[in-house]
């Protein structure tokens, strides 16, 4: 199986080992963590939850880090990112603690939120850390394959430590605190096991680490338009157009998974820890697809060009996701969580593909947190359209109809602004 002959390949680099595990334990900690924080807000049965209250809770934990993003991204260039990982994952840890006391406490849901916006602050410096650090642990022509199997490896570990959260919450403990705690320990862990890398080893070279804040931050306004004037190149303008895209397509996930809770909270189920296994069950379909994405992409990259297999998955979804989800029921439901899962992560392994192969090393960090301040944008925007749209049962055919409209569109203008010779050239 050519998936498995890959990993093994790449399994054999000591470096990407110890990089994966730092992953591994990091997105799983924030697959607990996140379940926890859904069962606490929208499937706590003294909890009245609305599309609305959904929306104001995305807003609250992610749009501050449209702020926070880019100051992120300029530290990135600056920090030893093996210390990101190390002191990132340890403040996770505290801060996650913290969390779990909030939630037995009788404390005003504001503080529980800053609490939760501080684990989700310092999680913008990994993610967009560990992206930035790969290209640094395998060798150009192995980068691809990377990016199929590290974030997805990293999304399934994700999915692992939420139905990690379920069995915990359903088996062990029925208690939202007790998980929020288990992820703190998988953050530690990921703490621990950065150790095993030199602090040097992830980058950036040598003469641009500014150990300083001050110092780091001085220049933030000048290197973020030196790094955007750096992806407005004409040889980088394909990884601006794919960052674009994945944004829109992004968008279209945020406001079908506002749909996905409410229709789980109130029409599929009448229970609402019925309604949070049901949750986790979809998780689980869509994780399947990120595994199958893995397995799909670098072959279809490989046959197309990571340019036109962004094109080819945003028309599939354009097609699939009216056809799955009109139904509002819940076996197409599950189809379109798998579906969706290898669509939406086969065009983000394409476009982290394209963005690490145009930029240089010294601009990673900084674009790769643009990147990630533009999910959080989308997502939130998503959110906020989703409750415009959406009924209290979360039935809404226009919703649906709107999102494959969104999909269609943004695969055929990616597929005409990339250019005849993107479209014919081969992946990098």
């Amino acid at each position: 199986m050519p998936v498995v002959r890959d990993l093994r390949v790449l399994l054999r680099l000591r470096n990407f080992r110890r990089l994966l595990v730092v992953r591994l334990l990091s997105q799983g900690a924030d697959g607990v963590y996140q379940i926890a924080l859904a069962a606490y807000v929208v499937f706590s049965p003294e909890k009245q939850t609305s599309a609305t209250a959904i929306a104001s809770a995305m807003a609250i934990l992610l749009l501050p880090y449209s702020l926070v993003g880019p100051f992120a991204g300029v530290l990135l260039d600056r920090w030893r990112r093996r210390q990101v990982f190390l002191y990132g994952n340890l403040v996770r840890a505290l801060m996650a603690s913290a969390t779990a006391v909030l939630i037995v406490s009788d404390v005003p849901d504001w503080l529980f939120y800053v609490s939760a916006l501080c684990v989700t602050a310092v999680n913008r410096f990994v993610l967009a850390g560990l992206s930035a650090a790969l290209p640094r642990v395998v060798d150009p022509e192995r980068l691809v394959i990377a990016n199929s199997l590290s974030p997805t490896a990293g999304t399934l570990a994700a999915t692992a430590g939420g139905g990690l959260a379920f069995v915990v919450r359903l088996a062990v403990a029925d208690s939202d605190a007790a998980v929020v705690l288990l992820g703190a320990g998988l953050y530690l862990c990921g703490a621990l096991a950065s150790l095993r890398m030199a602090p040097e080893l992830l980058g950036p070279d040598r003469e641009l680490v500014q150990p300083r804040l001050s110092t780091a931050l001085t220049g933030t306004a000048r290197d973020l338009a030196a790094a955007v004037h750096h992806l407005a190149a004409p040889e980088r303008r394909q990884a601006a157009w794919a960052l674009g895209t994945m944004s829109l397509m992004r968008f279209c996930y945020g406001a079908l998974l506002v749909m996905v809770l409410m229709l789980c909270r109130y029409t599929l189920t009448s229970d609402p820890e019925d309604g949070l296994a049901l949750l986790g069950l979809a998780l689980g379909f869509s994780g399947a697809g990120f595994f199958a994405a893995a397995v799909v992409t670098p072959w279809a990259a490989g046959r197309y060009g990571p340019a036109r297999w962004i094109v080819i998955c945003a028309a599939a979804a354009a097609v699939l996701e009216p056809a799955l989800g009109l139904p509002f029921a819940t076996a197409p439901m599950l189809v379109a969580a798998f579906v969706l899962g290898l669509i939406t992560q086969g065009a983000k392994i394409a476009t982290d593909t394209i963005v690490q192969s145009s930029v240089d090393d010294g601009f990673r960090g900084r674009i790769f947190s643009v990147y990630d301040v533009l999910f959080n944008v989308a997502f939130v925007g998503a959110a906020g359209v989703a409750a415009l749209m959406l009924p209290p049962d979360g039935r809404s055919a226009p919703l649906v109809v709107t999102v494959a409209v969104v999909y269609g569109m943004v695969g055929a203008l990616f597929h005409v602004k990339q250019g005849p010779s993107a479209r014919s050239s081969s992946p990098p």
